[in-house]
């Protein structure tokens, strides 16, 4: 057996190009990452365990569309009488349908509402607190710890890191019934006791033309704390600041940096890729794309492993690699060209 080895040469053409600009940045912790790719492209103090407030809601919120019934209809029960806060101000056993809740969740940072999907969702808010706490193992949050599912301090405290408030921004992004709710700016709702209108807190939502969405949180003891989405282009970004007295447009200069400063690069595409060895075809069927600097793109390197004595299926990886470390492997597949059987080949077979 022995390996093939053949360097691919790239002609790479950003999906976005923009100028570059310094950002100032005023939060004690803050961290800009790729929604796509994961790529960390500005950092703060991103590992600094903080209270993170009402962004703790962007968990709830994940896990309730995850888990829940969104049309189920739920009543609100007495859990609502010890919130405090900001509120969709819910009647005890008055009604709303799941999704309703999370809209007043997200837009309207109601703590109220953050007990009663809880409720709903896991039988007790301390069962639903398991579920926070095993969501955040799972998508890789090893600096997280919730104890409640709205974000106020007082009694227990939610506490996480400008790092892992990105990995759960970036893993519910993914979702399209999270960034329908997280981008809208107003929502009407009606139940047996009244009718809603809420207009959504996070005020870059409207204010700057690439943000799609986020939630913000605070208490005297976390401060304010944000986390936004944003699309320029082809780069999809999140934002996340902890305690931060200038949020929004520290949002906006933290985008703009990352925007002016980096473009996304389509490295391999499935549906362009032409590699042809000794009459041999070869195709990927995943692509990849990743955020690069304008001095970056020249050190990228894309390089084919084959092993010639496998002549089906896969048969290697191309290998994607910045600064001679490895970004991301792609299994590699040779072509099996169909025979074409005449007449008489299938008559006799």
């Amino acid at each position: 057996m022995k390996k093939v080895l053949v360097m691919l040469f790239l002609f790479l053409v950003p999906l976005n190009v923009f100028g570059k600009e310094d950002t100032f940045d005023t939060a004690k912790s803050s961290i800009v990452m790729d929604l796509d790719s994961g790529r960390v492209l500005y950092e703060n103090n991103a590992d600094e365990e903080r209270l993170i407030a009402s962004i703790t809601k962007i968990m709830t919120c994940i896990i309730a569309i995850e888990k829940g019934d969104l049309d189920s209809e739920v009543e609100a029960g007495e859990e609502i009488l010890k919130m405090y806060g900001t509120s969709i101000y819910l009647e005890l056993n008055e009604k709303m349908k799941l999704i309703d809740l999370l809209y007043g969740l997200m837009l309207r940072s109601g703590n109220d509402a953050s007990v009663v999907i809880a409720k709903e969702v896991a039988g007790s808010v301390d069962e639903f607190v398991k579920m926070m706490n095993e969501k955040a193992k799972e998508i890789g949050m090893t600096n997280t710890t919730f104890s409640n599912p709205h974000g106020l301090d007082e009694e227990t405290k939610n506490y996480s890191t400008a790092r892992d408030m990105a990995k759960l921004s970036r893993y519910a992004y993914k979702n399209k019934t999270y960034r329908k709710i997280i981008g809208t700016e107003e929502y009407r709702v009606k139940t047996d006791n009244k009718s809603y209108l809420w207009y959504n807190r996070m005020k870059l939502l409207g204010d700057y033309k690439y943000c799609t969405g986020g939630k913000n949180g605070y208490t005297p003891s976390a401060g304010k704390t944000l986390v936004t989405t944003h699309k320029k282009g082809d780069l999809k970004i999140t934002v996340v600041t902890l305690y931060d007295n200038d949020e929004y447009n520290n949002h906006e200069r933290l985008a703009k940096y990352a925007f002016d400063n980096y473009s996304n690069y389509d490295i391999v595409d499935k549906n362009d890729f032409d590699l042809v060895i000794d009459d041999n075809k070869y195709y990927v069927n995943k692509s990849f794309s990743y955020p690069l600097t304008e001095s970056e793109k020249d050190n990228v390197k894309v390089l084919a492993s084959i092993d010639d004595s496998i002549n089906s299926g896969k048969v290697g990886n191309i290998n994607i690699s910045l600064n001679n470390k490895t970004l991301k492997k792609i299994p590699l597949y040779i072509k099996e060209e169909k025979k074409k059987e005449n007449f008489f080949t299938k008559l006799f077979s």
